[in-house]
């Protein structure tokens, strides 16, 4: 049985914040709560585990986050709510994976002249099947968990083969280089330390990267894994390639991923589903950024502008951080197409503010 007198409390807690503008308070009516307050996924979740963050911390924006991969089917009535709302969509009916042929994309380097675009970046977020989202981990689950994954990774060759370095008795050394090449992650965010994402830090995290550094695994910081590949310059088609490569090897190595038919890729943060895929270029734009109509601008093609220090961050010289927006609803290769179109869009229209 579960224990339902927390979850009272922080319902009413809450109820009571209303100045609370998040999904979570907008979506779990008392109907909701009084339906899902008593019950466990397979993986032992409850939905104390998924509010707990949301409820602690009531200015969050989404304010709920998945115990577990089960967590999607028995908290259904909440999350699906939420997802709708966050991503924009009437329907969960996120097509099957399709990375497209990358022998055939119509696209390369979008930047050729380099004047532009400083770096690009394309990555993906996945959950391993068989273990819950960090509320739910136990400590020995964890480092389970990262030794089957650094086992997939040493079978990793060519350009991918790299090197794997637990946070776990790092060096300050390794430490302050990796944070310098902005690889490394930490535990300073409120909102996911409540949600229990810091649980046993850092036992069983750690990070991949290949020898030239321009592909990256994260282990169990915010998600089970991140892949990231990257590069200086525009060459969207080289870092999507080198990707999509990483991707398939990984999956032929024996790491099977959650998923849900209509949701696509299950992770830890609803906001982040269906392909988890992040494309994102850092370019000069000083010219447009100061347009008044930039926001309106990037949304008509699907993209986001953030500084380049993240989300909530401030430009620095002009230089943003411009990424697609979907992730659910459409597949991976219209997830970068779309990318690719809003970046080339922009800059087009930055040449010509500058009378190019």
């Amino acid at each position: 049985m579960v224990d339902t007198g927390e979850a009272e409390k922080l319902f009413t807690r809450l109820r009571d914040a209303t100045d609370s503008k998040s999904l979570l308070r907008k979506h779990l009516t008392n109907n909701i709560f009084a339906q899902l307050k008593g019950l466990k996924t397979k993986f032992g979740g409850t939905l104390i585990d998924c509010i707990r963050s949301g409820c602690e911390n009531t200015d969050s924006g989404v304010g709920v986050y998945a115990c577990d991969p089960d967590a999607y089917t028995t908290f259904a009535p909440l999350l699906d709510a939420v997802i709708r709302d966050y991503h924009k969509v009437s329907e969960l009916k996120h097509p099957n994976p399709d990375f497209g042929d990358t022998d055939k994309l119509d696209f390369g380097n979008l930047d050729p002249s380099g004047e532009m675009i400083v770096s690009t970046r394309v990555r993906v977020g996945r959950s391993h099947d068989s273990y819950g989202f960090p509320p739910v981990l136990k400590k020995e689950e964890r480092v389970e968990m990262e030794q089957k994954t650094v086992e997939a990774l040493k079978k990793l060759d060519g350009e991918l083969k790299g090197s794997y370095h637990p946070l776990t008795g790092m060096s300050k050394e390794t430490q302050k280089q990796l944070t310098e090449d902005h690889f490394l992650f930490n535990d300073s965010d409120r909102f996911l330390r409540a949600a229990g994402g810091y649980n046993d830090w850092p036992t069983g995290r750690g990070i991949f990267f290949n020898d030239n550094k321009t592909f990256l695994v994260w282990v169990n910081e915010e998600d089970h894994l991140r892949f990231i590949s990257m590069q200086m310059g525009g060459d969207l088609k080289e870092v999507y390639t080198r990707l999509v490569k990483a991707i398939r090897a990984l999956e032929s190595s024996g790491l099977s991923f959650a998923k849900r038919d209509g949701l696509g890729y299950l992770t830890f943060c609803p906001s982040n589903l269906g392909t988890t895929l992040r494309a994102s270029v850092h370019i000069k734009i000083p010219k447009l950024s100061q347009t008044p109509d930039f926001k309106a601008f990037c949304d008509k093609y699907n993209i986001q502008a953030r500084g380049i220090h993240g989300e909530h961050t401030e430009s620095v010289g002009g230089v943003y951080d411009i990424s697609n927006k979907r992730r659910l609803g459409l597949t991976e290769i219209e997830a970068i197409q779309e990318m690719r179109r809003g970046v080339e869009a922009v800059i087009a229209e930055e040449k010509k503010l500058s009378g190019q």
